[in-house]
């Protein structure tokens, strides 16, 4: 199986060809390809490189499938005898991305 981990808006992800990756939301639109060139580790059945910090010349290529909104995660504040009570609300943007390939130079 080959797999690389990358680097995408400060987290790390495991990147399978032919599987999808959810990502912080980019700003791509739907259906364009993207390459992504922070990949800190490509392993191939027994081959693993791993970069210090990235791998020179691996690229993962993925083409932007679609823009969607995360599950809502309430926030409540809470302090009891001073009557305070604060519910807030957040869904977070993420973007899926299907990898096409995995490369190395």
């Amino acid at each position: 199986m080959k797999y690389a981990i990358v680097e995408s808006g400060g987290k790390q992800y495991k990147a399978v060809e032919g599987a999808a990756i959810e990502v912080d939301r980019l700003q791509v639109e739907e259906g364009q390809e993207l390459l992504l060139d922070s990949v800190l580790l490509v392993a191939d059945g027994e081959d693993v490189s791993i970069g210090t910090p990235v791998v020179k010349g691996a690229k993962v290529k993925t083409i932007v499938e679609s823009h969607f909104k995360g599950k809502k995660v309430i926030v409540f504040k809470y302090r009891p005898k001073k009557r305070i009570r604060v519910r807030t609300g957040h869904r977070q943007q993420y973007t899926r991305l299907k990898v096409e390939a995995i490369e190395m130079e």
